[in-house]
């Protein structure tokens, strides 16, 4: 499956690489936008969820690297209010 990086801006300027071992990370964030942390975190989770079912649907196991990621990005946003902004600034 090809995995894809994406870099993202926390509210307090921090910049992340973040890890997704599919592609359908592309359908939910978007380069150059910003997002309400609290959709941040709802597409970001959407997307990753979706990433580790693909992973089991063809190896047989789900993507733990894609699981920590999630819980990387819900520990980060419980340092913010949920109407910050976290930006998307690339996806490799």
């Amino acid at each position: 499956m090809p995995e894809v990086i994406f870099t993202v801006k926390w509210p307090d300027g921090n910049v992340e690489n973040c890890y997704s071992p599919s592609t359908i990370i592309n359908d939910y964030l978007k380069v150059g936008e910003d997002y309400r942390l609290c959709d941040f975190v709802e597409k970001s989770s959407q997307a990753l969820e979706l990433a580790s079912e693909r992973v089991m649907k063809k190896y047989g196991f789900r993507c733990t690297s894609a699981e920590n990621q999630i819980s990387k990005i819900l520990v980060s946003a419980k340092s913010f209010k949920p109407d910050d902004t976290v930006s998307c600034l690339a996806m490799k």
